[in-house]
């Protein structure tokens, strides 16, 4: 029997109807709201089926394990690193493979601007795949989500979730872009993420992907609002915290797994960005 929810270790946050009325009456967001969000881990029986669809969009991304959704009369296998973006209004089902089921982050949006994002994204009810080149991207901003959003649900945080949204809904249509596009900036992006177990040198990026170390730094500053290193850190840290999320392994493993062998070192570098330890953050920020 398919289930929408309780699974262990679940995050689940949901905005009271009333409130998502108010919000999308506020100029502050009325353009765009986050009305649900949540992480489903290892989410077994997982699934749902909207007959005539839902009034949000809804954007699921997978990060482990396998499911399924079924929409514009086609049925896709989804699998690690994709996400799924269903216009809302679009009838649709989806659900975790019986065998693999998945790992999941995800998020309901509304408001004006999201039909707009959605083209952009080029997603539609019959392809609603979207193959995933930053995953660790992706997923940082939905974990944003989920812990500004179970904070609570006042008008500031719904603006806090709005903006991140908003943010999500672009890098999903940036990732579409830069694939198709292959700029130097796509090709050093795509070499830091399948290198985040190692290390990298600016001037050796640059020199591989044809561009100045300047011109490599100014396109990183524009695209992700800083330096070349600091993104690889942050996809670092991003992959540590999935890795935090779903597996056990111990945290001295999950450092060499993002390149950093030293333990110490590895803490030091995660509790400067998230203010807690790996081993803390494994201990508080679930269930």
């Amino acid at each position: 029997m398919e289930k929408a929810d309780g699974f262990e270790h679940q995050r689940l946050s949901v905005v009271p109807r009333p409130l998502v009325d108010a919000a999308l009456a506020r100029p502050g967001t009325r353009r765009m709201l986050v009305t649900d969000a949540g992480y489903f881990p290892r989410a077994r029986d997982h699934g749902r089926h909207r007959p005539q669809g839902a009034p949000e969009t809804i954007v699921i991304v997978c990060v482990a394990g396998s499911g399924w959704v079924e929409s514009g009369g086609v049925r896709t296998r989804v699998g690690t690193s994709t996400a799924i973006v269903l216009p809302g209004g679009s009838p649709h089902a989806y659900g975790a493979s019986p065998d693999d089921p998945w790992t999941i982050w995800w998020c309901h949006v509304r408001g004006t601007d999201v039909p707009e994002l959605v083209g952009a994204i080029g997603a539609r009810p019959d392809a609603p795949v979207v193959s995933l080149r930053a995953v660790e991207t992706v997923t940082a901003l939905l974990d944003e989500i989920a812990v500004t959003l179970a904070r609570d649900t006042t008008p500031a945080r719904l603006l806090t979730t709005a903006g991140i949204a908003w943010r999500l809904l672009t890098q999903l249509a940036v990732d579409r872009t830069l694939a198709e596009q292959g700029t130097p900036l796509q090709r050093a992006m795509r070499y830091l993420e399948e290198r985040i177990d190692g290390r990298i040198q600016v001037p050796e990026l640059a020199a591989m992907v044809g561009i100045s170390p300047s011109h490599l730094a100014s396109l990183f500053r524009e695209a992700t609002g800083g330096g070349v290193l600091a993104h690889h850190t942050a996809l670092k840290m991003a992959r540590a915290r999935v890795l935090l999320d779903t597996t056990d392994l111990p945290v001295a493993d999950v450092g060499r797994q993002v390149g950093m062998d030293d333990p110490f070192y590895f803490s030091r570098q995660f509790r400067r960005m998230h203010g807690v330890s790996p081993r803390g953050y494994r201990e508080t920020r679930k269930g």
